[in-house]
């Protein structure tokens, strides 16, 4: 398989469109068709179903996409390694977020990147945990920032510190100076009805297993996977929201709401760096590990 053929592919899926690919990819339109023509034969399958508004991957197209894609990131991979000879901190870093958290970081991390590593580019991404982990196995990203990783053969853990959860409450009206209410018990967040992201986001199978060992369910208003869309409907009335309490110092307005403490028990999550075992980190890579967990020391200190 000529990887020429496969990058072309992939941009053109990514991009729904001949047209647009070729101009992404300063090529011809007419080179581009006949190259992503040639893989097709090559592989015996239609990959793309062509009509008048671009390109949209087939069934057999969606599979090669997602391989595509790792197998490009893993040739960017082989190029820096051998980079490593010459001590070169160059290549292209995927580095995966956590929503909640790619607001706090995802700025002064690129920032930081940039002026350390001049020649090297970085790639940042938000997800799910799942996913994230998903990724780092296939190849498709390099390093993520995980809450409450599990070890496992194919992943190497690095943990960074313990965030506490809190209950997230719209402000009352005559509250914009009080500190509002104190600590709250777990049993009672129970009763409360929350906006909460479905599973498996990892905040909210650790508050459907804390609640469980005390013999309580949630109760569920809405599920929404987003931070921003989670505080803007607490601030709308549509319920409470367990979060840490970064995600509220951060977001537009947190002067909108209460943040409450949890006790009996506590909730707390951990935030964790997370690389692929099967793959040994280059000297880019490592040095971007370093560079998050600098970063998160000195935006995320811990309580």
């Amino acid at each position: 398989m000529d990887l020429k053929q496969l990058e072309y592919f992939v941009r053109v899926a990514e991009m729904g469109s001949f047209t647009r690919a070729a101009i992404a990819l300063d090529v011809a339109q007419p080179a581009l068709s006949r190259q992503v023509r040639l893989l097709e034969v090559e592989l015996r399958q239609n990959l793309l179903t062509r009509n008048g508004r671009g390109a949209v991957p087939t069934e057999a197209g969606k599979l090669l996409l997602a391989h595509g894609r790792g197998i490009l990131h893993q040739v960017e991979r082989a190029k820096e390694e051998l980079g490593r000879v010459r001590g070169a901190l160059a290549g292209r870093v995927a580095v995966g977020l956590p929503t909640s958290l790619a607001r706090v970081l995802t700025v002064p991390l690129t920032r930081a990147f940039r002026q350390q590593m001049p020649d090297a580019t970085i790639s940042i991404s938000e997800g799910l945990s799942v996913a994230m982990l998903e990724s780092l196995v296939n190849g498709r990203l390099d390093i993520a920032v995980l809450y409450n990783a599990q070890a496992s053969p194919d992943i190497e853990i690095l943990p960074l510190q313990d965030e506490d959860l809190m209950l997230v409450q719209r402000r009352p009206p005559g509250l914009q100076e009080d500190p509002g209410p104190g600590p709250i018990a777990l049993k009672e967040v129970a009763r409360l009805p929350l906006v909460i992201p479905s599973r498996p986001n990892a905040i909210r199978m650790q508050v459907e297993s804390e609640m469980a060992n005390i013999g309580c369910r949630p109760v569920i208003a809405l599920e929404i996977d987003g931070v921003s869309a989670i505080l803007d409907l607490v601030a709308d009335g549509a319920g409470s929201a367990v979060l840490s309490r970064n995600a509220v110092a951060n977001s537009i307005r947190p002067s909108a709401f209460t943040v409450r403490s949890i006790d009996g028990p506590p909730l707390r999550t951990r935030v964790s760096l997370a690389t692929s075992s099967l793959r040994p980190a280059t000297l880019t890579q490592q040095a971007t590990l370093t560079l998050i967990r600098d970063t998160i020391a000195l935006l995320m200190p811990p309580a």
